[in-house]
């Protein structure tokens, strides 16, 4: 009878394997479709990323040139190179290095020394992007904790200088990523594509120069972001509190304070510029840091890991075209602005039609 019954729980474990293997073969089946799934939407967000920034940026570039937002022209200054940073890590990133090597894997642009030159724009483009949001909080931060100092740095002059050596500068740390790059092949003597030299993930020195960069964007633009945000909480709560104090509303009364609202209003736009920053960015920094903690070459991802790259990635476009709704969501005559930009046109346009037909009948 014992036999008889460790028999039966023989075939119970031999069923229970058997059901727990096609569940296995199942989920497995469910994972891969499902990464297919994202990859093809992950295509599809880098093409969506082309058309919706490009626009939005493109926008949001003539919306502040005409000076009427309301904004101070220093803030004017920084959000209009924000505009156009993140403007050139479309055009460098998405289009010239994604989408022509999806698509056009044989156009010029390919030559490996043509290739080489887009990748180190695309890098300055990147840093440009990033560094351009830290002086802006840099700028906000100055104008609301610094009054003594906000007379001498928040000045043209002073602006266009600070953006100009901010955008040299990068551009020159990110000329070694033209070296690391060498062609796959070589027909009728010209070198075609780019890939990454083998030297370049053991050698000491591209570590080191990789962690440097990556420290340089963005691990330092999130301490500073965070640090200058924390600093500017403290002085708006202290300064809020006293100026309560002083108009006697700590007793209830409600008097209107024109300083303390348009620092609230500069306090909004810095903390959700900052804000997305932080957040589309953080998945590209956990990566990072996963990557240089396991120490692992991409090329040996499981499907996990590269769906935590494809995820930092994406949120990563994301984030150049976010800056023009916030924009519009915190500062109501950047929504005048954008709707007489937008709307205007395609009145006249309409009115024009309208006289046409009407001569014609």
């Amino acid at each position: 009878m014992a036999y008889r019954y460790s028999q039966l729980e023989l075939l119970n474990v031999e069923v229970d394997l058997e059901l727990a293997e096609r569940v296995c073969k199942m989920l497995k089946s469910y994972v891969d479709q499902t990464l297919r799934i994202f990859a093809e939407s992950h295509l599809f967000f880098i093409l969506f990323c082309l058309v919706l920034p490009t626009q939005v940026n493109l926008v949001a570039i003539v919306v502040l040139s005409r000076g009427h937002c309301g904004l101070s022209t220093c803030t004017t200054r920084y959000m209009m190179a924000m505009a156009m940073g993140d403007l050139a890590f479309i055009v460098t990133d998405v289009i010239l290095w994604k989408i022509v090597n999806d698509y056009y894997p044989w156009c010029f642009l390919y030559i490996t020394p043509v290739c080489r030159v887009i990748n180190v724009l695309r890098h300055a483009a990147t840093d440009c992007s990033v560094w351009f949001t830290v002086t802006f909080t840099i700028d906000r931060f100055v104008a609301i904790c610094c009054p003594k100092l906000k007379t001498k740095y928040c000045t043209e002059k002073i602006v266009s200088v600070i953006l100009a050596t901010t955008s040299i500068l990068l551009c020159l740390k990110n000329i070694p990523f033209y070296f690391p790059l060498e062609s796959l092949e070589i027909i009728d003597n010209v070198p075609w594509f780019c890939i990454v030299k083998a030297s370049y993930y053991s050698e000491p020195g591209w570590a080191r120069y990789d962690w440097f960069s990556t420290i340089l964007t963005p691990l330092l633009p999130f301490a500073l972001i965070l640090l200058l945000n924390a600093l500017t909480v403290r002085h708006i709560l202290v300064a809020s509190r006293v100026r309560k104090g002083l108009r006697g509303q700590s007793k209830g009364e409600n008097h209107s304070d024109p300083e303390m609202e348009s620092r609230r209003k500069s306090g909004i736009l810095l903390f959700a510029i900052s804000g997305s920053f932080i957040l589309l960015w953080l998945v590209y920094v956990l990566h990072f840091l996963y990557n240089r903690i396991v120490g692992e070459n991409s090329r040996n991802y499981n499907n996990a890991e590269i769906t935590f790259q494809i995820v930092g990635d994406t949120l990563q476009h994301l984030s150049c075209c976010t800056n023009t709704f916030i924009y519009g969501a915190t500062q109501s005559r950047f929504r005048e602005q954008l709707k007489s930009t937008v709307i205007y046109p395609m009145i006249l346009k309409n009115v024009q039609l309208f006289d046409i037909k009407v001569i014609c009948d």
